[in-house]
């Protein structure tokens, strides 16, 4: 899976925002802390959950568990906007 192509991100003083360039695939913007952005960058190229909750183990000292589930959070967000591209699970 990864974020779909008009999907745009921009950074600034520890948020980031998501916008999608297409306003007919959904036309508003999702802001979010430095964890879901963590997520959002890795779904810039192809990837799966366990790869991002691998990559999020490397970077953050919590539970794995909580870590899936934070994943797993987010990517149903992304889906729900019609974000992401590809097979999700």
């Amino acid at each position: 899976m990864r974020l779909k192509k008009g999907f745009i991100t921009h950074e600034s003083e520890g948020e980031q925002i998501l916008v999608s360039s297409d306003t007919k695939a959904f036309s508003g913007l999702v802001r979010s802390n430095s964890t879901a952005a963590f997520i959002v960058n890795q779904l810039k190229s192809d990837t799966t959950i366990g790869q991002i909750v691998d990559a999020m183990a490397m970077e953050y000292d919590a539970p794995r568990d909580v870590m899936e589930k934070d994943v797993a959070k987010i990517v149903d967000q992304l889906v729900s906007i019609g974000a992401l591209e590809g097979e999700v699970r």
